[in-house]
């Protein structure tokens, strides 16, 4: 897909991924609307870059994930892309696992973002792109972290299966497997420390690997 002028939903854009993905892609385009967790965050990200529209989501409330994208297509008239930058971890045992965390990480990382993409299809334009970070986390399940990966590999399995069913649609799914990268998600786990973590990635390395693969439409990501 051509990435210059192009109607783009950005999820999460108020991480540190989020963010440096927008300011990246607004030297493309600034037909771009942003969610976020909060309100003022987004409207920042929103004001700073000169994009479109922005807007709060929660991806644990459904309907209001099913709200925001009717939203966003109406204020940009269609989409063309959807990417979902967002996401939590948390690290611990398996056996001693906390059934809140566990349902909290496969909502997050997994549920919402299912949810969301469903929304957008109907108003996802034939040869766009969906993709979604999911990390190298999704195929390399470390101990210390099996509810965590397991919801990547979750999320990664069902974009391999939707992938398959919008080939008519020359819908592009792109599975950003990106590796760790120093962005601060581990110190803000739901529970527990991270395993040693080798050094971290380079973002803006990592982001335009994932700029390429939106505009060649790739199954995957990888870096490193």
């Amino acid at each position: 897909m051509d990435l210059d002028g192009a109607r783009i939903l950005v999820v999460g854009a108020t991480g540190v991924l989020g963010r440096r993905l927008c300011e990246r892609l607004a030297g493309r385009t600034r037909q771009i609307v942003v969610t976020g967790r909060s309100a003022a965050a987004a409207e920042d990200v929103r004001r700073e870059l000169g994009l479109l529209a922005a807007h709060a989501l929660d991806l644990v409330d459904h309907d209001a994930v099913a709200e925001v994208v009717r939203r966003a297509a109406e204020e940009l008239g269609g989409l063309d892309a959807v990417v979902i930058a967002t996401g939590v971890a948390a690290f611990g045992p398996a056996a001693e696992e906390d059934e809140a965390v566990v349902e909290e990480l496969f909502e997050v990382n997994a549920l919402g973002p299912m949810a969301l993409v469903r929304a957008a299809l109907p108003h996802l334009s034939d040869g766009g792109a969906v993709a979604v970070l999911t990390g190298v986390v999704a195929e390399l399940p470390l101990a210390g972290m099996a509810a965590y990966a397991a919801s990547k590999a979750a999320m990664a399995s069902w974009l391999g299966s939707l992938r398959r069913e919008l080939r008519r649609r020359r819908i592009a799914v792109v599975d950003a497997r990106l590796p760790h990268m120093d962005t601060g998600l581990v110190d803000r786990a739901l529970a527990g420390l991270p395993p040693r973590l080798p050094p971290g990635h380079d973002v803006d390395d990592a982001l335009a690997a994932l700029e390429r693969g939106l505009e060649r439409g790739v199954h995957e990501v990888r870096v490193g």
